[in-house]
């Protein structure tokens, strides 16, 4: 009983406070190094994506695209490529990893995400799978957990859920009024959306409508990333501010703003634990 009266004490001492308030205490220094330095690009790195994997040789992997028309799959810890695929477009806006680290895929300008499948004896690396039905360009794309499915998302407007082995387009979500520029999933049940109608869509990826619409911002959202528990999500957008949204209140729970950052936000993700918002 003691427990149980201690925690119950806890959470009446906390309820009714901020987000700020709870956390108004100074947050330890954070000492970030530059760890390692990947060379093989000739031109501008317009996307990067870790493998999601719990293996921990492929947890060290990433891919990389560049609008020198290479995809590069790198491993973080000795630098070297892993993979060093050319693309049929250099206009690359996005790649992924596949968790399962046997699929990696990549979309741009020419309306197409493009699957490889990294255990192919090809040489070079060959595309496995197109997908065309998007009518803009594609500018986020993301695996599944099985690398059996991917999602995208578009300057059409809508974002799409598709089978990778055949190819087709098993969901399209509309709703947003504007270019969709990111989208994030979490336990493949629920996505999150910012496009540049200011607004950041929830959806039931068994569902082609919207489960809620989140707003805040006064400009596009360029970014979107789950908070690790998968209960809350950041946004970030060209009107110079990061967003904390919950998913459970549906509300806004902090904004992360400063008078002399002026640029707009381009991406954001959160460390492991949740404590800390990166953004650039």
């Amino acid at each position: 009983m003691g427990l149980a009266e201690d925690v119950r004490n806890l959470k009446t001492g906390l309820a009714g406070t901020t987000l700020e308030e709870t956390f108004s205490k100074e947050s330890p220094k954070l000492h970030i190094k530059n760890r390692k330095a990947l060379k093989g690009h000739h031109a501008k790195i317009y996307a990067m994506h870790w493998c999601d994997s719990k293996d921990d040789a492929l947890s060290k992997q990433l891919v990389s695209a560049s609008q020198d028309g290479k995809m590069i799959v790198w491993n973080a810890m000795t630098t070297n490529k892993v993979h060093a695929i050319p693309l049929r477009s250099s206009w690359v806006m996005t790649c992924a990893f596949s968790p399962t680290g046997t699929r990696a895929a990549c979309g741009g300008l020419d309306n197409v995400c493009s699957i490889y499948n990294l255990q192919s004896k090809d040489q070079p690396d060959k595309v496995a799978r197109e997908l065309t039905a998007h009518t803009g360009y594609v500018s986020c794309c993301r695996f599944l957990s099985t690398g059996s499915k991917i999602l995208t998302a578009s300057g059409d407007m809508t974002c799409m859920l598709w089978d990778v082995e055949s190819g087709v387009a098993e969901h399209t979500y509309s709703g947003h009024s504007g270019d969709v520029m990111s989208m994030s999933c979490k336990n493949d049940k629920v996505m999150v959306s910012g496009a540049c109608d200011a607004l950041a869509k929830v959806w039931d990826l068994n569902q082609p409508t919207v489960c809620r619409t989140f707003e805040g911002h006064d400009s596009d959202i360029n970014s979107v990333s789950f908070f690790p528990d998968g209960m809350a999500f950041a946004t970030g957008s060209d009107d110079a501010s990061c967003r904390l949204f919950d998913l459970r209140c549906g509300n806004e729970l902090q904004t992360y703003a400063h008078d002399k950052i002026l640029c707009g936000i381009t991406s954001v993700d959160h460390s492991s634990t949740g404590r800390y918002l990166f953004a650039g």
